[in-house]
Parts: structure tokens; sequence; C-alpha cells
């Protein structure tokens, strides 16, 4: 007899094992898929790990119903990089199956599917696809189990498969908008009026069509603006109407042309690489020496330094042995400026994997990956990319390191990506890079400790100087009535300054939204969200409150529910308050928003940032999205509006964080030729965060930093796991808290922090309370982690605690 095991994707601890003939057992591979009934009636796609001839002794092997690859779709060494993942993090097999391969990969009996409205040839369909998808013209959706009713067999998965390919239907997701480059009309004087007289001559001719010669004065007065002149604005401008234009097109007067707006093409050709000055020349050569020695190497230069044409020689140089390389970012909005620079130089070797594109591409992503195919030699992504299956990895560039977002907090695996991907480096004998101009104490310790390369670049490209910074007290300028708004004097004039130049300007505020807070002012009740512990932010746009955490909505009261006044008043701001406020104050500018409400969608940053380096906005408000790698040349101010909220965070990492915050925002400001400005409003300029943002000196931060880690035990000294427990009973989770607690306490010590419930203590309606173990510089990890375990399994097994969700989140921080 032959035997499989088999992982499925479901957070089981072991893998099953399902029994195979032996010509199955010769045809498969390891990290080929399957298809395998599992519990009474569900199916599942699972993944082949290991096959040999030993039954298992607990139970009787099934059979499985089909195999669905001709070759693997998973590789060994992803396999390794799984189990590392799976052992360290904590988690099943299952989840980081779940987690690595697109959903399309991953059919099961619950799967829905759904047609294709835009499928239209019905003629390339087999038999038994066409009897899908005509069911499908009678019923919205289908699952897999009906599938399989409807064709009254089992083996059905292959059919899906195809069906899925050919983009017939398409599975539970959501539908992306196909993406149509969006055409803006502009309009311009035709070459016959060049010259003055030609224009004295045209004027004349116009002296009795008021309208047209209305139309031409207003062609004038905007062309004083030097930028491109849209149809719509002269319309508004000169109060004309399109007719008037045409007939002024009709004369030979203007022309109209057209500007593609949108830039999301991957073309690109390949040009030589920019010849790099003497600082970023010293920087690639020390990077290649560290590599000798060292694996890791972390690259520690300032915003604007021209880290990333450093990568690009790296790049250049592994793309030449035939490698592959991966070059990680925290955030999607910057894979869209760095597509763009990266093209130009590698054309169409670039591919790009994140969660905003639709299940059919990153399949094609995953399985150009699998094939080594020319034009997935460099994949960037953000940290769902570290699964793909890489065959010869030979370098990883993780970009603006520091951040939080390469942390991945729900669902489970709770990896770091930027951790994962140094192990990934290894199990590929690969190098790895890190770079960051606010490097995470982590790896600046862990480069102090040799453990990595080091090197600096602190000279901007170009020799710009950094941005002057001033701190603003907004106590004193309270007191001294010279707010407007949330604005002080000072920041209006240097907006204003920087606006009469034709420069742009960048306003930070990291929080969406209205304002965060409705209070009533005769009984001081605020309007809570019922399935949360928060109060419910205001969206003036739909006049709605809204949930940051579970997304309740609704519209916004007249009155108080609670005493039915109707005193309603607004307390804080975030972006969309300060959007609407600009908008009063420069009413003759255009003012732009990006945040999570103004970025749905596929294509939604591309349209704000190609606007704005476009110059078609010239003050744009964010969050914190707009705080990491971009470039826009013609940005000489930012301003962060509130640099208190960042600083009280109940987090130990709150200082490091506003910290690189605040550096990173400024680093927006005078990237090309003059110096920028970058103006800090605060109740308390004397901070010394803020202090050490003034000066810009990292090592003085990283100093203090480090010194309050050593008191009070945290990283890079102490490692921490968090274990969060969540019900929607309160009494149990308690319970269930305190009973955890004690066995850890008894275990650990003094080592073990809790129990607390967070800052929000009840999403979704689920009471939420956390345990936090510190585990010492000696004690040893992999013992830690069994022990936990250990703990765990005696937790599920009381009766009472058995529904209680137990998240264990390792390096949680």
């Amino acid at each position: 007899m032959h035997f499989i095991d088999i992982i499925l994707p479901i957070p089981i601890q072991k893998t099953f094992t399902y029994s195979v003939t032996e010509d199955e057992a010769t045809f498969l591979q390891k990290g080929m898929r399957v298809a395998v009934s599992f519990g009474k009636t569900k199916m599942y796609t699972g993944l082949v790990f290991n096959i040999h001839q030993t039954a298992p002794i607990l139970y009787e092997a099934k059979e499985i119903l089909q195999i669905l690859d001709e070759k693997p779709i998973v590789n060994e060494l992803q396999l390794k990089h799984w189990q590392w993942i799976a052992n360290y993090y904590m988690c099943s097999l299952g989840d980081v199956y779940r987690a690595s391969l697109p959903s399309a990969f991953l059919l099961e009996s619950e799967t829905i599917l759904y047609k294709n409205e835009a499928f239209l040839d019905e003629s390339i369909l087999a038999d038994d696809e066409f009897l899908i998808f005509e069911a499908l013209q009678h019923q919205s959706q289908l699952t897999i189990h009906q599938v399989a009713d409807i064709l009254g067999k089992k083996k059905v998965m292959p059919t899906v498969n195809e069906l899925i390919k050919k983009s017939a239907i398409y599975i539970k997701e959501e539908i992306y908008e196909q993406y149509k480059p969006k055409l803006v009309k502009y309009i311009r004087l035709h070459a016959n009026y060049n010259n003055d007289d030609a224009l004295g001559n045209l004027l004349e001719e116009l002296s009795n069509a008021k309208k047209q010669r209305e139309a031409v004065f207003g062609f004038f007065q905007l062309s004083s603006t030097k930028k491109p002149i849209k149809a719509k604005e002269l319309e508004k401008k000169a109060k004309v109407s399109q007719s008037i234009l045409k007939s002024l097109v009709d004369k030979n007067i203007f022309e109209f042309y057209h500007i593609q707006t949108d830039r999301i093409q991957f073309k690109g050709d390949t040009n030589d690489l920019k010849v790099l000055n003497e600082f970023q020349q010293k920087a690639l050569l020390e990077i290649k020496e560290t590599f000798k020695e060292k694996d890791v190497t972390l690259l520690h230069g300032i915003t604007s330094s021209g880290k990333t044409e450093v990568y690009t020689k790296l790049i250049q140089q592994v793309l030449d042995q035939g490698k592959q390389v991966l070059f990680l970012l925290p955030e999607i909005a910057l894979t869209t400026q760095i597509i763009t620079r990266l093209q130009v130089y590698f054309g169409d070797q670039i591919s790009v994997f994140h969660s905003k594109y639709s299940m059919n591409e990153r399949v094609e992503v995953w399985n150009n990956v699998l094939e080594n195919k020319t034009k997935a030699q460099i994949i960037l992504g953000a940290r769902s990319s570290i699964f793909l299956p890489f065959s010869n990895l030979g370098l990883i560039v993780v970009d603006e390191e520091h951040e939080t977002s390469y942390k991945q907090f729900e669902p489970s695996p709770r990896y770091n990506a930027r951790d994962a991907a140094i192990v990934l480096a290894k199990i590929h004998k690969a190098k790895i890079v890190l770079g960051s101009a606010t490097p995470s104490l982590e790896s600046y310790y862990n480069a102090q400790q040799k453990k990595y390369g080091f090197v600096e670049l602190n000279r901007r490209h170009g020799n710009v100087l950094l941005p002057k910074i001033e701190l603003i007290d907004v106590k004193e300028k309270h007191r001294k009535k010279e707010m407007n708004g949330h604005f002080s004097d000072r920041m209006l004039k240097l907006i204003q300054d920087a606006l009469d130049l034709k420069e742009q300007v960048i306003l930070f505020q990291n929080r969406r939204g209205f304002s965060p807070v409705v209070e009533c002012k005769t009984c001081g009740v605020s309007p809570q969200c019922p399935n949360c512990d928060v109060t419910l932010t205001f969206h003036k746009f739909r006049s709605e409150l809204r949930c940051h955490y579970c997304n309740y909505q609704r519209a916004m009261p007249n009155s108080c529910g609670a005493c039915g006044s109707n005193t309603l008043d607004t307390k804080g701001f975030g972006t969309e308050q300060i959007e609407l406020e600009l908008k009063e104050l420069f009413p003759d500018f255009k003012i732009g928003r990006m945040d999570l409400d103004t970025t749905r969608g596929k294509f939604g940053y591309q349209k704000i940032i190609g606007a704005f380096e476009a110059r078609e906005i010239d003050v744009l408000v964010g969050t914190q999205m707009l705080s990491k790698g971009l470039d826009f040349d013609n940005v000489t101010l930012v301003g962060i509006l509130n640099a208190d909220s960042m600083l009280n965070f109940p987090d130990f990492r709150a200082h490091e964080r506003a910290y690189d915050m605040m550096v990173q925002v400024s680093g927006r400001a005078g990237r090309s030729k003059k110096q920028g400005n970058v103006a800090i409003q605060t109740y308390n300029p004397f901070h010394k965060i803020l202090q050490q943002v003034s000066t810009t000196s990292y090592t003085e931060m990283y100093k203090e930093q480090l010194q309050e880690r050593w008191q009070y035990k945290y990283p890079p000294y102490y490692r921490v796991i968090k274990i969060t427990l969540k019900h929607k009973d309160y009494n149990k989770v308690d319970s269930g808290v305190n009973w955890l607690f004690k066995s850890l306490y008894n275990s650990f010590g003094e080592n073990v922090l809790g129990p607390t419930a967070p800052a929000v203590s009840r999403i979704r309606n689920q009471f939420i309370k956390n345990i936090v173990i510190k585990i010492p510089p000696k004690q040893n990890l992999a013992n830690t982690k069994n022990h936990v375990l250990k703990i765990r399994n005696s937790f599920e097994a009381v009766k009472d605690f058995r529904p209680i969700r137990f998240i264990i989140d390792v390096d949680a921080y």
C-alpha cells in the first residue's frame, strides 16, 4: 500500500495521511495538489507533503478524490520555509499553506462560484463546463457541492479549474475594476497664432463674437500658470459652453488634445542604469564588501539619498548571474512609484504581487515565478510575496525595513515579512539588504553587534540639504489667538509662500474621517459603536458615523440619542476636516486627500499619486500612507498637524515609531533642488523625540530608546510572545485568562505580564484580554514555545474554555 501525507488549508496541527494506488504514488510529487474529502462531507484542496508506505495507526486512511496538478506548484524550498514559519510563529502548516496560495488554487466544497458576465464565447467550453455555465444562468451562485450534484459525480475540481482558467466564472472575491486609461481633454492655441501680430489680428477678427472673445481672454489668463489647460477649466473660467470652444477649434484658432492621466502601463524599456554619485558608489562597494562575510546588510541612508539607485545596481548584478530578485515594500502605495522607476531600467522583467491584484493576476504571477519566466525575474510586492515559489533567489531587498506594515496581525500566520525574508534568503543562500532612513532598533542593534553588515549613506542626492524643521507651539498660538481652525498663522504663511512659488505641499494627519468624536453639549454622551468599545468617527462626505474597527455605519443623527437635544458638537479632527478647511482657506488651489477612504479599488493610489506628480493637486492631505518613500520633486513644504497624537500611544515602541514617522514625512520635502521646510505643530515642543526629529539625530534617539528597553526588559534584549483571548462572553474570557495567567506564572514567574484589556477592549462584539510573556536573552526559545503549547493544550482541554479564541503572536510588537 502507498500513502501520502497531506497539508490541509485549515488550522490543524498535523498533516493527514491518505491512501493512493501504486500508479498515483509514482506520478505524485511533493508540492502537488490533490482533492480530498475531510470530515463527513467537506472537500478540500490538499498539498502533498510526503509519499511513503507506512499506514496511519490511529485511523483508517481514506482514498484521495483526484489529482489536480500535472507538476508541483509548490517547491521543496518553499516547504522548508513554511515549516520554519509554522515553528517560529507557532501556527499550523495549514495556516501557512492557506496564506501562501492565491485562493483560486484552494477550491473547497464551500467555495462559491459566480458567472463572469463579461464572458461571451461559449463555444470554447467542454460539455461538463457548459452544464455548469448554463446552471449559473439560472442561479446567481453555486457551491462546489452543488456542482457535484449537477454533474452527478465527485470529481469536479478539474472542470471548475478549467472554467476559472477560461474566465467563464470567478470565485468569491472582490471584482476589481477593469483598468481603462482615462483621457482628459486639454486645449491649446493653434500653431498659426504663435507670434504677437497674429494674436492682434485674432482679437480683431473676433470683435463681433463676444463669447468666443471671452473664451480667448480666459485662455490667456489660464495660460499664465504655465500648466496644461483643461477644456473643462476654460469653460468654467470664461463661462462659455462646449459649443463655443468647438467653433473656435473649427476656425483653427484652438485645438484639442488628450493626455492620458492614469499611468500604470507595464511597458518600459531597458535603459542604462543611472551613474551613481561618489557617495552612492562608495555605499555600493561597501555593501559588496560586507556580502563577502555576512548575508544580511543594513543600509542606513537618509531620506532622498538615492537608496533605490544603489539597489538597482545590486539587482542588475544578480540578474546577470541569472537569478531572481525579490523587492519588498511595506505599502501598496509605494509599489506604484517604484514600479515606474524600476521599469525604466529593467523593462518587462518585473512582476508585481499584492492584495489589490485580482485572483487571476496573482495566479499568473505565481505560475510565472514557478516556471522562472523572464517576466518574473524581479518581483515587487508587499509582505505576502515572500510566499511565491522562487527556485533560485539571488537577492532580497527589504525597503523601509522599520515599517510595522511588514507584520501580519490577522489572520494567522502572524509573521513578520522582514524576518521571514531573512530566513528565506538563508534557505536560498541569497543575500539580503535591509534599507531605511530610520532603521528599526532591532536591526540597528544587530548591525552594532556585528550580526549584520552595516553601510551608511548620509548625503542627499544632488547634495540638497536636509529640510529645515521648525516646531510650532500650538499652546502658545491658542493663547495668543493666532490659530485659524487647526492651522497656526505660521503654518498658513508657509503654505501660502510655497503655493505662491508654484510649489506643492504635503500635510500629514494620522486620522482619517472628519472628526473622531461626536459629543452632545447638553449631556456629554457620544455615539458609540454597538459592536466595539469605541466612539464612532464622523465622515462628513457621506454625513455618516462609521466605526474604523468593524465598519459599522449609520447616518449622522440630528439630535442626541440620549437626551434629545440638538447640540451635537464634534471634537478632534481627521484628514477630511483638514481638506475642507483648506478648501475654504485656499479656494484657488486644488486640494487632494489620500487615506483609506480615497484609495479603495485597485488603482486608487495611482490616480492620486499620478495627479500629484502631474501637479494637478497643489496640497495633498494624507495619513501615514504619505510617509513612506514616495518621491515628489516639487514638494517644498511638509506640515505635521498634530505630532502629539503619535507620541502619546500606550506602547513601548511609541517613541521610536513617532520618530520614524515624522522623519519619513519630513523626508518628502525638498528632494530635488532647493532645501525644503517642515513645520510640526505640537503642544509640547520640548519633548525629547521632537527635539531629535528637528535635528534628525537617529543615533541619539537609538541610544536613549535602547537604554529604556534594557531597563524595562523589552526587545531587542528580551523576546516577546503575546497571547490574546477573545470571546463574546466577558465572564468566560475573564475566567479563562485568569486560569491561563496562573499556569504561565507557575512556569515563567515574573516574566509574565497581565492579564490586561487593550485600549479597545471589545471589537466586533468579542471581548479581548492579553497576556505578554517576556523571554530573557539566555532562555531557550524553542523550549519556551513548547511549554506554551503544552499549556495551551491543557487550556483547550477544559470544556468551558474550548470556545474561546486563543491567539499566539510571536514577536508581537
